[in-house]
């Protein structure tokens, strides 16, 4: 495949995954600062803590004013001058997507074109008005219709799998992320921990993943730290985890060596990062800190984004 097709293919499905991680991460900090019966929570609020999970603070920064509601909503829901929010993230999805119109297939494209378009009709006041929860679930509900109908009508062939690698790289950062700002930003007062705030936060962090009742469903306990992490960051049986995320992005890279019979560099850092997650224990994980293994991880993600977008993007 071309290395501009499969840059673009690639950042199509980075996008849309970006605009419903915005969403999501917005619709827990909303939740959570309903419930909220503090100012703030640990060292920084909901919404400080919304805006360094999405790696905006520092751009952020930059405009000034302190982080409430609206100006974070605001920020990375609408902003155009901030390239992760959701509007520029499924305008430059939809600009990747027409490029690509050759590549993928008219139900695709048509998904992804009538969610910009609608996307244009939205504005603060409008949101306000009809309730921040039904546009953050409209921008979930829209990312998974994109992702459900190019999954059921696109051919299996390298297009899909660029698009694929898109999707579980942008994924794997996200749910890093999301555990992480919750386990080492929002930690609560050493009195909280354990009480009701400290237990609707992870469960607002299970909602965040759609995990909540998976959670039940396996462990059948209290919503316990250790065990989330476990969920998020080792089972390979749920779709958003870390493990699931890798296991699949090494299967592609895999593919793509054997079809170009070439030895690729991202193969071998994914493959390595695949290892650790697969024989890693989660009790081990905590003694050395979680913190520590989730920013190794998310700054592996990024080296391993830029290994492939070297390998399989960029001109010969």
């Amino acid at each position: 495949m071309l290395s501009r097709a499969a840059d673009n293919l690639y950042w199509l499905n980075r996008y849309v995954e970006r605009a419903e991680a915005m969403a999501r991460i917005l619709g827990v900090a909303h939740r959570m600062s309903m419930q909220s019966t503090h100012g703030s929570v640990g060292r920084n609020d909901e919404w400080e803590a919304a805006l360094i999970i999405a790696g905006c603070d520092k751009s952020f920064a930059l405009h000034g004013g302190p982080a409430t509601r609206r100006a974070v909503i605001d920020f990375l829901a609408f902003a155009p001058d901030n390239p992760s929010s959701i509007h520029a993230c499924l305008k430059a999805g939809r600009e990747n997507a027409r490029a690509m119109r050759a590549q993928i297939t008219s139900e695709a494209w048509e998904s992804i074109n009538a969610a910009w378009l609608e996307m244009r009709t939205f504005s603060m006041a409008k949101v306000e008005a009809d309730g921040f929860s039904t546009f953050f679930d409209w921008v979930r509900e829209r990312s998974q219709l994109f992702r459900g109908v190019a999954e059921g009508t696109m051919q299996r062939d390298d297009a899909y799998r660029f698009m694929r690698l898109g999707t579980l790289l942008e994924r794997a950062d996200s749910t890093a992320r999301i555990l992480d700002v919750k386990y080492h930003v929002l930690l609560p007062s050493a009195s909280d921990i354990g009480g009701a705030v400290d237990y609707y936060q992870w469960g607002a962090l299970l909602r965040s993943v759609s995990a909540f009742r998976i959670y039940r469903q396996i462990y059948r306990d209290s919503i316990r730290p250790l065990k989330v992490a476990e969920l998020l960051v080792l089972r390979e049986d749920f779709p958003r985890s870390l493990h699931a995320c890798f296991a699949e992005i090494v299967q592609i890279l895999q593919y793509l060596r054997e079809s170009y019979r070439r030895d690729y560099p991202s193969v071998r850092l994914a493959e390595s990062m695949l290892l650790k997650l697969r024989y890693d224990q989660i009790d081990m994980i905590f003694t050395g800190g979680l913190h520590e293994y989730l920013t190794n991880i998310i700054d592996s993600n990024i080296e391993l984004g830029a290994a492939i977008a070297r390998d399989f993007m960029q001109p010969n």
